[in-house]
């Protein structure tokens, strides 16, 4: 069973989910689920998991944009 909780992001991200389409935004539901799942198994503190996920993402040159037309494809 799937409960809800509240995550703050900045206000492109927000944006941007908000305006993706319903099965997109089941996907990022999805990848943010299995990525907090993986936080809290590792045994590293949420934060730092996320500070590490936010750093190789933008060293890769991931962006916004990147990631909405990656999840398109799907």
């Amino acid at each position: 069973m799937a409960e809800q909780i509240t995550v703050s992001v900045d206000s492109d991200v927000a944006k941007l989910y908000r305006s993706a389409s319903d099965d997109e935004r089941r996907k990022l539901d999805l990848l943010v689920n299995l990525r907090l799942r993986d936080a809290t198994e590792s045994g590293k503190s949420l934060r730092d998991t996320m500070l590490e996920i936010s750093r190789n993402a933008q060293q890769r040159g991931l962006t916004p944009e990147i990631l909405q037309s990656i999840l398109a494809d799907e």
